[in-house]
């Protein structure tokens, strides 16, 4: 099934982001949470990139209209979005979505609120195929 698809990458993404919000809570910036997260994800002995530059694309255009950069790109199959605010909202969401979808090749998302009381987080799974 495809919402199960890269499960236990996510899984491991999840716990080293309740690790880091058990240890600092919520309150710093979201380069704090950053730094703190790559260290659990070297912990984890994850396979990580920290601020990527992900081609975008087009419908079926061959070639990139641009880049974005995505906080954490995991295992070359995840890309992870942090936040540290006191709340998401929808415009998180689609801005999450819409990256997803506009990259040709990966598939799975994870957008992290570190800003909250609790850890909060949402799977995101493309759903576009193709131009």
């Amino acid at each position: 099934m495809q919402d199960l698809k890269h499960k236990d990458v996510t899984g491991k993404i999840i716990g080293c982001a309740m690790r880091v919000h058990s240890f600092l809570g919520a309150g710093f910036r979201e380069v704090i949470y950053q730094r703190a997260l790559a260290i659990e994800f070297q912990r984890e002995g994850l396979n990580f990139k920290r601020e990527v530059e992900m081609p975008i694309y087009y419908r079926d255009h061959p070639e990139s209209i641009g880049t974005r950069r995505v906080d954490f790109f995991v295992e070359n199959v995840v890309f992870v979005e942090i936040k540290a605010k006191s709340q998401l909202t929808n415009d998180h969401y689609a801005q999450t979505i819409n990256y997803l979808e506009a990259h040709r090749t990966v598939e799975i998302a994870l957008l992290i609120n570190f800003g909250e009381k609790s850890l909060r987080w949402k799977r995101f799974i493309k759903t576009k195929q193709g131009g």
